[in-house]
């Protein structure tokens, strides 16, 4: 009797089958962006969405000159051109869902089409708009000269995906020199495209086999080679090979729709490449923009260990009525940056004629208190008197009961202006600089002051400021740059109800001259929490989100317009600045990503920022700080 053979298990090659086309097939759909986005932790995915569209998102880009050290959170907002009548309405405040947070969602399931990125552009001037702004506007339009008009919109509607990324992109841009290699993708192109239609013709099998070892060929060649210097020395004789064989396929009769069928689904599967290496570069710029260089780093690590190596410091070299004296001219930076703060000083002193009548107040987080307050105890700014306060701490002692005590910088956005009366006027994109949350505790934490100016670190004084003491600012609270290229009518579908000019300008931070007592007249804090307590604070997005439309409805009518001369802006993503009107300035602002502390800086301003910086100390230079 015959034994029965054992039967095969099929279940383990099943299995074995199924992981095969499972390793092909997953690398497949991530090639072509079909997978949800990154290899990234959750932390990772929440900032690689934040910063996928930039900047500047409106964008708290994160306030003002934290550098690196802050992280950014963008924002982009929709609005419209004013209605011409004005409405009234009680008062109250959206929550921030009317803010579209400029960032992908999780899964992304219409990709925009690319759009090719021109040379450069810059922000659309309009008329109201302050006198340092048209006069930057004329080497604005110079630039402009050189753009035909679609490659303008190109540049804006990058802009509305990736923010002042594109800004940077156009400006780096690299002109591809390969003229070899660029041949050979577009004879590769037009190849790929003739060939199903040539595969399917009676008669042409050894034209098909011809185009489809010149296709492999030139892939081959491809892989290897990126620019002309690695191509082989036989490439001439294969190029010859396939132009030939490019007009033997169109000597075919073939089906036109058929070949343009194809050429279209190559051009979008290449559209598709470009846009998710263009994310990737927009993911990595903001990255930059967003981290604090390893230089600075060190160096911030290093101060903070030789505090504690020295006791001595620990008492103050100035007594403490020294820094409330009213009689003195108080200045308020907001920073987390050692060398960003002290150049903002160092610029402020030499360019005073008081200088030892200056007292600078610098608010900063815990992490770098210590830092800060060594470094400024070892160097001398004219005898000027500087006054370190961890803003945490004096949070946490003045308002106990309040449960946000972190730190915030000026907040940056982005916004998007769309007229909705007249369809055919051109889409805006205008940047603003706001106050963030923690501006509203000013006065608070400085109760024996009457008047300060606050300066964000992202700042440089040019001049003696000393005349911002002198003005009369009547009833007013807040002396500010005003900014008319957007107006709070065209944004009141993130102010609510709230009664409001809708002819009224925005306006800038970086440098503004504060009235505190006015301020504590028109219970502007309390007015503030207020209409805080009306927005839904889910969490730290939504907070800073909320500074864009807390901070136009917190001072209403109490803006006092500074001169548009006086302080400079856009020194963070404007590589259209004359540097005649930047010189001329009293002030330059860097708002922006491109802070000029960043490898990622606009270098024509960086030299600025530069000539204020401390030069020849230990730390810096065992930290390579110096560039």
């Amino acid at each position: 009797m015959k034994a029965t053979p054992p039967q095969r298990r099929r279940g383990p090659r099943l299995v074995l089958l199924a992981l095969v086309l499972c390793s092909l097939l997953v690398p497949l759909a991530f090639i072509f962006d079909r997978a949800p986005t990154g290899y990234v932790t959750t932390d990772e995915r929440r900032r690689q969405e934040v910063v996928f569209h930039s900047f500047d998102p409106v964008e708290p880009i994160g306030g003002g000159g934290g550098g690196g050290a802050v992280d950014p959170v963008p924002v982009k907002v929709a609005v419209q051109d004013p209605p011409r009548k004005i409405s009234n309405g009680s008062s109250g405040v959206p929550p921030p869902q009317h803010m579209q947070i400029d960032r992908p969602p999780l899964a992304v399931s219409v990709k925009p089409k690319v759009l090719p990125v021109p040379r450069t552009e810059t922000p659309k001037v309009v008329k109201g708009s302050t006198e340092r702004t048209i006069e930057v506007s004329k080497d604005i339009k110079r630039q402009k000269k050189d753009l035909k008009p679609d490659e303008v919109e190109n540049l804006k509607a990058c802009q509305l995906e990736f923010g002042s990324y594109c800004l940077w992109s156009t400006e780096h841009k690299v002109i591809m020199k390969d003229s070899v290699v660029k041949r050979l993708k577009d004879q590769l192109f037009v190849a790929r495209s003739y060939y199903p239609s040539i595969a399917k013709l009676q008669g042409q099998e050894a034209l098909t086999q011809e185009m489809k070892q010149n296709i492999q060929d030139h892939e081959r060649v491809l892989s290897a080679s990126a620019v002309d210097a690695d191509l082989p020395s036989f490439i001439n004789k294969k190029i010859e090979q396939m132009e030939h064989t490019i007009a033997k396929a169109k000597s075919c009769t073939v089906e036109c729709h058929n070949v343009v069928r194809k050429l279209r689904q190559i051009l979008d599967m290449t559209d598709d490449e470009a846009h998710f290496h263009m994310k990737q570069s927009a993911f990595l710029y903001n990255l930059g923009s967003q981290t604090l260089p390893k230089t600075h780093h060190c160096f911030s690590m290093r101060l903070t260990l030789e505090y504690f190596k020295s006791p001595s410091l620990d008492s103050d070299v100035y007594p403490a009525r020294k820094f409330n004296t009213p009689n003195h001219r108080h200045y308020v930076i907001l920073s987390k940056n050692v060398l960003a703060a002290s150049v903002v000083i160092n610029s402020t002193v030499i360019n005073s004629k008081e200088p030892a009548n200056n007292v600078f107040h610098i608010l900063t987080d815990a992490q770098n208190f210590y830092g800060m307050k060594y470094w400024f105890a070892r160097n001398s700014y004219k005898k000027a008197p500087i006054h370190v306060v961890n803003y945490e701490e004096m949070i946490l002692e003045k308002l106990p009961k309040f449960s946000t005590r972190e730190l915030y910088l000026s907040e940056e956005f982005r916004v998007l202006i769309r007229s909705t009366e007249r369809p055919t006027e051109q889409t805006r994109i205008e940047y603003l600089s706001l106050f963030s949350h923690s501006h509203f505790f000013i006065p608070e934490i400085f109760k024996d002051l009457k008047k300060v100016v606050v300066l964000d670190d992202d700042v440089v004084v040019q001049r003696d400021l000393s005349f911002l003491w002198k003005l009369d600012m009547g009833d007013k609270v807040n002396g500010a740059v005003e900014f008319c290229g957007v107006r709070l009518g065209q944004v009141r579908n993130l102010l609510g109800k709230t009664k409001y000019d809708p002819k009224s300008c925005a306006w800038m931070s970086g440098v503004n001259v504060i009235n505190l007592d006015k301020w504590r007249k028109h219970k502007i804090t309390e007015n503030y929490l207020l209409l805080l307590k009306q927005v839904k604070k889910k969490d730290e997005v939504s907070l800073r989100e909320a500074a864009f439309s807390l901070s136009l409805l917190s001072f209403q009518n109490l803006i006092y317009p500074l001169d548009g001369r006086s302080t400079l802006s856009g020194l963070g993503y404007d590589y259209g600045i004359d540097p005649e009107v930047a010189q001329s300035s009293a002030a330059l602002h860097y708002n922006g990503n491109m802070k000029p502390w960043l490898e990622l800086g606009i270098l024509d301003y960086k030299k600025y920022w530069r000539r204020f910086l401390t030069r020849e100390d230990r730390f810096m230079d065992e930290c390579n700080v110096n560039p």
